[in-house]
Parts: structure tokens; sequence; C-alpha cells
């Protein structure tokens, strides 16, 4: 099964692509990437990296909200993750967070822990660190400038391991052509939120079983962030890829085999 949904949510509504047959669920949150396009229409592209989930699994991808007020924080983003998965039935599920997501999942798991079996946190941080805020405020910058091939181009520099930008690299200006958004307010309302986070005070109210993935070398969130989680989650398991960075869950070949495995595991 693939599926493209929309879920309504006050006065406005929230889509979700899903994927597999699997009496399990997997909730899946993924970065800032989305505040510049999200998971409409794309089940059968997201799908991939998702099929030996498909048997025993049903893979929830989640953007955020279609209408993002003024200050909306990542707090309020979880809050509405999980009223979204109530509206779909998912009264409980493993949720995998990533970079941005994964500060979304800090707070489902803290403020909604019936809802989360499992917690994956992969390439995030409990709170915007010095590293993060020069990452995101600069992108901010690019973004109200309208420089998208600034952005692309920066972003990619920071999230994908040498080896692989040295493949890529000469791509992303004709990528950031075809990618630009018709503005970057939902951008925008996304960094801001991440600016305001720091959910390090809280982290021992989260109970379910956690995985913590992460870079060596991490150029967005800082190499601390990982093992500050570590700490802060009681009984949390942790993996470092050494010489990955922010790109870890693309570059990894096993990144989504060690997800399985926790989940099946718990």
């Amino acid at each position: 099964m693939r599926k493209n949904g929309c879920v309504a949510l006050g006065n406005t509504d929230m889509y979700y692509a899903a994927f597999g047959e699997g009496q399990k669920k997997l909730v899946v949150l993924p970065g800032l990437s989305d505040g510049l396009a999200t998971v409409k229409g794309k089940a059968w592209i997201l799908a991939s990296p998702y099929r030996k989930f498909f048997q025993d699994y049903t893979v929830y991808m989640f953007s955020r909200k279609n209408e993002m007020p003024e200050g909306y924080t990542i707090q309020d983003m979880a809050n509405d993750q999980a009223q979204a998965m109530g509206c779909l039935g998912i009264d409980r599920a493993y949720v995998l967070g990533v970079s941005q997501g994964g500060m979304i999942a800090q707070c489902l798991a803290i403020d909604h822990p019936e809802m989360v079996a499992g917690l994956i946190l992969a390439v995030t941080a409990p709170n915007a660190n010095a590293v993060a805020l020069a990452a995101v405020s600069g992108w901010i910058g690019m973004a109200k400038r309208g420089d998208h091939t600034a952005l692309m181009v920066d972003t990619a520099e920071k999230t994908y391991s040498e080896a692989s930008l040295r493949k890529s690299r000469k791509f992303f200006p004709l990528i950031a052509r075809f990618t630009k958004p018709r503005d970057y307010d939902r951008f925008l309302k996304n960094a801001n939120a991440i600016l305001g986070f720091d959910a390090r005070e809280e982290l021992a109210k989260i109970a379910c079983p956690t995985l913590i993935l992460a870079g060596s070398d991490d150029h967005i969130v800082g190499n601390d962030a990982a093992h500050e989680l570590h700490v802060g989650i009681s009984g949390s398991d942790l993996h470092v890829y050494e010489g990955l960075g922010h790109g870890a869950y693309e570059e990894a070949k096993d990144f989504y085999d060690r997800v399985l495995d926790f989940c099946n595991q718990h």
C-alpha cells in the first residue's frame, strides 16, 4: 500500500504519505526541508528506504500543517502531530524524527508519552545550540534575501560528507533552479521555531526506549548534541557514524536497518 493523504486540523490540514501493510506503526517526521517542500503526492518516492518495513509496519511520513501561525513553536508542532495521529487512529507508534523532526519527536515523547512506543532521534539536538543557531540563522538570512541558490548550496555543504559532495556539488545550482518555492513564509516559520527550541530540562521525562543516531562531523547541530541527548535520556542507545555528518540518514547504508532492528527489539 502506498497512499497520499491529508488530515484536517482545525482551520487547516496536514499532508502525509503512507506505505506498508503491517499492523505496527512507524511515524516519520522530516527536517527543515519540509518548510520548502511537503510530502504531498510523494508516497511512491518516499517509500523506497522503508521497503524492509512493509510486511510488519505501516509507515506514515507527515509534513507540518499547511497554515502555521506566527510564533509557531516546536511544542506546538508536536501537539498538532499528536492530534493528526489521533485523527488517523494511530494511538501508539514508533517515532523517527530527523533533524528538526527529531526536535518535534522529543516534545511528542515528553508531552504525549502514551503515543510513543519507541523513539529514534536522528541527527538532532535537544536545543538550538551555537552550531544550530549559526546554521539556521544563516539560512533565514538567505531566505529573506530570496537567494535560493545560496540556501541550497550552503545546506548541502553543511549536510553531506566530502566524498558525497565531490560527486554531486556541480549539480547544486541546477537543482536550486528547479526547487525554489513560491515564497519562504513556511520555511521561515519552521526555521524560527528551531531558534527557540530547548528541551534539555525535560529530557528526563522521556521514558520510552530511545535510539540516537548521529554523524561524527555534523555541521548543522554540532557533534555534542547526540551525546547530550544520550546523557539526558535515561537508558538510551547511541550510535555515531564516523566520517559522516548531518546527512548520515541518507549516506549510511545501514541506517534504516538499525531503525528496523530497534523497532523490532522493542
